[in-house]
């Protein structure tokens, strides 16, 4: 109507007033702040489980390392005991051996003194037979076939004949000459 025809507007800014600008950002603000929250919740929920993660590993390997203790203190057992139990074989072998010695010895013993038992009844029978005829004979008889060419031997046997008869003889003079000649007589 009064002629006028607007053919472009151009605004260069539009302003709200301080207190319609702090409400009108007040609603992204709190998205704003929302999202920050969410990505300090989704950050820390992501370390949080990250450190999980890390502990559940740490405890895996504590109970790795643990499970290796024991196997190797199993098996360390095991070998002792193994050690232990071959130690007692090896005893038990060497006492059967020692009893086996022991009895070989005593049948070694038995059959060596039954051998010297038989060799001194051999001996002693050959001594016996061997002497038998000589216990009948008369012990002047052996001497004198022992033919001892010593005189003072046979003087001394004589005299013995003497001393043996002495009730039979009634008197006997030997010269003091007599007796100092078979002395002196070295022959």
């Amino acid at each position: 109507m009064l002629g006028i025809e607007i053919l472009s507007v151009n605004i260069l800014a539009v302003q709200a007033t301080p207190e319609m600008a702090r409400a009108l950002e007040t609603e992204t603000r709190e998205k704003l702040q929302q999202e920050a929250d969410q990505a300090i919740y989704e950050r820390r929920n992501f370390a949080v489980e990250q450190e999980r993660r890390i502990k559940e590993s740490e405890l895996s390997t504590e109970i790795a390392v643990e499970e290796k203790k024991k196997q190797i203190a199993e098996k360390i057992m095991e070998a002792e005991i193994q050690q232990a139990e071959n130690q007692r074989t090896l005893r038990e072998m060497e006492m059967q051996t020692e009893i086996l010695i022991e009895t070989q010895r005593a049948q070694l013993l038995e059959q060596k003194t039954a051998n010297q038992r038989k060799d001194a009844e051999t001996q002693g029978y050959v001594i016996e037979t061997t002497l038998k005829p000589y216990k009948e004979i008369d012990w002047r008889i052996l001497v004198a076939l022992n033919n001892n060419p010593d005189p003072k031997f046979n003087i001394a046997l004589a005299f013995r004949q003497l001393a043996e008869n002495a009730d039979k003889i009634g008197t006997l003079n030997i010269s003091p000459d007599l007796l100092d000649s078979l002395l002196k007589n070295d022959h």
